[in-house]
């Protein structure tokens, strides 16, 4: 049993260490630090891109609230990309007044190539554009996001995310673990780190790329089921950070269903466990070679996502295997065992109540969401087990329970807080 004993110690070291470092980081969210100064002052051009797959229930919405953007309306222009649609997408978003490019292409049908399939004809054109911004048909945009990140043009960020909320965080405990996920996620990852220096990630959607960049690298180059996460990775990757735009802000619209949930976050941990398996070992010799934060930085994200869930999973048997081999005592066994549930089953609830906190977000609404977090956050843990041994890459489209205007979530937000 001493081998066991040694390797358990070596985990409890490890797992310690590791969340030890994000805890220190995370703290760097608390700092509230000078806004950088402008390198120039210019109203940038913009796409506003929209891959679409079947949305004729939103895509009106979201060419709406893009319309409505407080900027001057000659220096955008909205694109929605119909990919492989059966349904009325195309021509409601054309309605809308979007310009409308139809994808038709069966064995190819990710994100990530219809962006790099509309962006290389982008190219080809010279499109007179300073940058992308990207989002997903059912989003709805606060009226000053691209405000926002032509700001940060002109602070010289080149790739930055902007802050991905909730349309319906109060649906269901569903909803809600979205939304306590990513407020946590925005404020203790992202934002933390973009103070320290370091790198946020992509988020999906809500995000921003200098135009330049693209041209760079001739398109948009993923071929994973996270091309949000691959792309930053790739850029990491150069040594190059990204930014983060608090007040650019994206109102996304998460499953009401257990089953799109598990579908959707299982086909997440699948597009994790590709870059892992593509870039962990890239990401190791750029840290080694170049010696950088943002290098190490991104290379603990890759191993702090499904290797540190197996080394956890490996600390956990151990205390059974030794307790089995009477090497150690009931009484131990249940600490050791309460030392994980803890942290993973209520600390997150309790984290996530201080970030709404410090962010000034309405609390009461959200306390049913609190309670069932764990849940959430337990059938993730299920889904990682389960995509360790079945990766299905199937995707499957998100049911949109109910059409949401921007202005009705502006309605909303201003109820909340009146609670």
């Amino acid at each position: 049993m001493d081998y066991v004993y040694i390797l358990r110690e070596a985990l409890v070291w490890i797992v310690t260490i590791f969340w030890l470092y994000q805890f220190i980081i995370s703290l760097c969210s608390l700092v509230k630090l000078k806004e950088k100064p402008l390198k120039e002052n210019k109203e940038h051009r913009f796409m506003a891109i929209i891959p679409a797959h079947n949305e004729q229930e939103v895509i009106e919405n979201l060419v709406e609230s893009l319309k409505n953007q407080n900027y001057n309306k000659e220096l955008y222009d909205i694109y929605v990309i119909a990919d492989n649609c059966t349904d009325n997408t195309a021509r409601v978003a054309r309605n809308a007044g979007a310009i409308v490019y139809e994808r038709y292409d069966e064995t190819k049908k990710t994100k990530g190539y219809a962006l790099d399939w509309f962006l290389q004809q982008k190219i080809k054109e010279d499109a007179p554009y300073d940058a992308i911004c990207v989002f997903d048909a059912d989003n709805i945009v606060d009226k000053n996001f691209l405000k926002a990140m032509n700001k940060k043009l002109c602070q010289g960020e080149e790739v930055v995310q902007g802050y991905r909320d909730i349309k319906n965080p109060t649906d269901n405990w569903i909803t809600s673990g979205y939304a306590l996920f990513y407020w946590t996620m925005h404020r203790f990852y992202h934002l933390a780190r973009y103070n320290l220096g370091l790198s946020p990630l992509l988020n999906g959607t809500g995000f921003m790329v200098k135009f330049d960049i693209i041209k760079e690298n001739n398109g948009w180059k993923t071929v994973t089921l996270t091309e949000d996460i691959e792309f930053s990775l790739q850029r990491i990757l150069k040594g190059k950070r990204l930014g983060w735009a608090t007040d650019a802000i994206v109102y996304d619209e998460q499953p009401t269903g257990f089953k799109q949930s598990w579908s959707q976050r299982s086909r997440w941990t699948v597009g994790h466990m590709q870059c892992i398996k593509e870039y962990t070992g890239k990401l190791a010799e750029a840290a080694k070679e170049n010696k950088t934060m943002v290098n190490f930085d991104g290379l603990l994200y890759i191993v702090g996502s499904i290797p540190m869930f197996i080394l956890t999973i490996i600390l956990l048997l151990s205390n059974f295997v030794l307790y089995a081999g009477e090497g150690m005592t009931q009484i131990e066994l249940i600490s050791n065992i309460l030392k994980y549930l803890i942290p993973t089953f209520v600390l997150p609830s309790l984290t996530a109540a201080f970030v709404m906190f410090l962010d000034g977000k309405p609390i009461k609404p959200m306390i049913k969401g609190f309670f069932t977090y764990p849940l959430f956050m337990g059938s993730w843990i299920l889904i990682n087990i389960k995509c360790l041994f079945k990766r299905d890459t199937k995707w499957e489209k998100i049911n949109h329970v109910r059409s949401i205007r921007i202005d009705e979530v502006d309605e909303n937000v201003k109820e909340v807080e009146k609670v």
